[in-house]
């Protein structure tokens, strides 16, 4: 029902649970009920099917009311579905664990969009919204397909317009939200632009303008690919975009791909092939000046720390800060979001270099603290949720390194904390690499380490990825 009801997101979940708890208090007169809640840990065992036990009886009378259902029907297993094998099967509250999951796409469907193919846009990922703000975007999607094929067999500038204005909004959003509220309209803004630029009469200089789009949308696409760990689906999309950014002839796109390329590789365990990307990048870039220029060293610095070369490590992270006092913002900064590298990200990057060179535990710790920092005050425009988990679980990682295993719970807590939503490969692969560094250090502090390392477990065996099998 949550599904139907669209409540899958915790704060959406949240207000509605405690509007029905007020409307109970009153209509049953009973005042302790008033200020019931329930905390994300809770919400999320319940959407995820680890339901041990029975909640309390206050909050089986909310839940019943809520969905006019027992208590004991809205947290069964879902039933085996009773149609074909890409029919979605919806538990009543829960989306239990993926043997008997509820979807939010049939898996033929999803496998065939991390591989960059088709999507319908009447199956989509709709996260958090009420009805009428959906049908307001889906309206405004509409538009904008309708207005490609009103302007005939050639791209007009409304057209053009509006695709900018859309891939602009989703650049900005990505780093924010979510993955499943946002991936439907990557894959139709990329369809449409494809679309485009294989069947329209497009101009020279609206043909390099639709070229960087989709290659920025496919960009995106590899991001994501990636965020649900599927490094091979997710260089496809690099290399779809990297020929789009040839094809627009734009150099500071051609350098942004190397760097998304070096931080698929980087992620997937491939150190030495992350910092050929990066190289390849910096030799692309050749006089770009924008963010991606300060991106592409902070990556070389990653990937050399990873092989244990401290020169290199050291080297790249001066480059970074070179490259940042002699910058010029570009196009692609133009756009925000994804398409730009800020301070605090710049920060977590030579933060994480540092802890996994592992020369200086106490340099990385600071390192971290004050990217972790940056990221409690950054701006609206700075702030990604995936890359301040990264922060926090390096400053985890400096911590045990310390011995300091309870300092080490708290800055990874929040990250424990995070929606199934948010999980995202990069995020949860953070989280085992504090999980490894606990077993090391494990014997020090063995009843701490073993509590965080069971949580841990349990976060990692719930990631985004569970959402669209």
């Amino acid at each position: 029902m949550t599904l139907r009801r669209h409540w899958q997101v915790y704060k959406t979940f949240l207000l509605r649970f405690e509007e029905a708890a007020h409307r109970l208090a009153l209509d049953e007169n009973d005042p302790s009920l008033g200020g019931l809640s329930v905390s994300k840990r809770q919400f999320e065992r319940w959407y995820g099917g680890a339901v041990k036990t029975r909640p309390y009886p206050d909050q089986c009378r909310v839940l019943e009311a809520m969905f006019g259902v027992g208590v004991d029907l809205l947290l069964a297993p879902a039933p085996a579905p009773a149609a074909s094998p890409t029919t979605p099967v919806e538990s009543s509250l829960v989306i239990p664990p993926p043997r008997l999951s509820s979807v939010l796409l049939p898996s033929e469907q999803a496998q065939v969009l991390l591989a960059g193919g088709p999507f319908s846009s009447e199956t989509r990922f709709e996260a958090g919204t009420t009805e009428l703000e959906r049908q307001v975007a889906m309206a405004a999607r509409r538009a904008l397909r309708f207005t490609a094929m009103a302007e005939g067999s050639s791209v007009g500038p409304e057209t053009l317009g509006q695709i900018q204005d859309e891939v602009r909004r989703l650049t900005v959003a990505y780093p924010k939200l979510a993955l499943p509220t946002l991936l439907g309209d990557l894959v139709e803004v990329q369809d449409l632009t494809f679309r485009l630029l294989e069947h329209g009469r497009v101009k020279p200089l609206q043909a390099r303008e639709l070229y960087l789009l989709a290659g920025i949308t496919s960009g995106m696409l590899a991001k994501a690919s990636h965020d649900l760990g599927n490094p091979s689906a997710a260089m496809m999309q690099a290399r779809t975009a990297f020929v789009c950014a040839d094809n627009a002839d734009h150099h500071a796109m051609r350098a942004w791909v190397r760097s998304l390329q070096s931080l698929i590789s980087y992620w997937a365990g491939r150190p030495s092939e992350a910092a050929d990307y990066a190289t390849l990048g910096q030799n692309t870039a050749g006089s770009v000046r924008g963010t991606t220029s300060v991106w592409l060293a902070c990556l070389s610095a990653r990937a050399h720390a990873l092989l244990g070369d401290g020169e290199a490590t050291r080297t790249a992270i001066q480059q970074a800060e070179e490259a940042r006092t002699t910058l010029e913002p570009d196009d692609l900064d133009a756009f925000g979001g994804i398409m730009t590298f800020p301070v605090p990200r710049q920060l977590y990057y030579v933060a994480e270099a540092t802890v996994h060179l592992g020369e200086d535990p106490a340099l990385g710790e600071s390192q971290s603290e004050a990217a972790v920092a940056a990221y409690r005050s950054a701006t609206e425009d700075e702030w990604a949720f995936g890359d301040e988990a990264g922060a926090q679980t390096d400053l985890a990682l400096a911590r045990i390194a310390r011995g300091e295993i309870e300092g080490a719970i708290e800055a990874v807590q929040p990250v424990l904390d995070l929606p199934i939503e948010q999980r995202n490969f990069g995020i949860t692969s953070s989280a085992q690499r504090v999980h490894i560094a606990l077993q090391a250090e494990g014997r020090r502090n063995r009843g701490a380490a073993a509590s965080l390392r069971e949580e841990i477990e349990a976060f990692t065996a719930t990631p985004t990825s569970v959402l669209v099998r």
